[in-house]
């Protein structure tokens, strides 16, 4: 076995020393997992995010008026109006039903999404992720 040695350092720094290698082959295998880990989560994201597209959510305005429903990939997939609130003299409000049912339906899939997110991540807040 080879040891190689500074006599001069001491304290911390000699607990590096370098037996025949070793140091460096637990690093690189310390790296190797931490790879392997993060290609698994990777693989774990990707597979929830085709999930994600047949989950859905609903959201509402104008108590029921306007209903949508939205999948995990933030895709509407059906917006359902009552005919009672469409009037030729208050389009304005009908446009405003609409935009707040697509941001709650927005919202919504996004909680969805961070939900299922912190079970692949152990509940780690990693960002860009989601």
């Amino acid at each position: 076995m080879m040891l190689k040695c500074n006599p001069a350092v001491t304290g911390p720094k000699r607990a590096g020393i370098i037996f025949g290698g070793v140091k460096e082959k637990l690093m690189t295998k310390g790296f190797g997992n931490i790879l392997k880990q993060a290609q698994q989560m990777h693989a774990k994201i990707a597979q929830l995010q085709e999930e994600m597209a047949g989950k859905t959510v609903e959201a509402s305005s104008g108590g029921g008026m306007v209903n949508m429903v939205m999948n995990g990939k933030q895709e509407v997939l059906s917006i359902r109006i009552d005919p009672e609130v469409v009037n030729r003299e208050d389009v304005e409000m009908l446009q405003d039903l609409i935009v707040a049912a697509v941001n709650e339906a927005i919202r919504k899939s996004q909680e969805m999404m961070t939900e299922e997110m912190k079970k692949v991540t152990g509940g780690l807040n990693i960002p860009g992720l989601f």
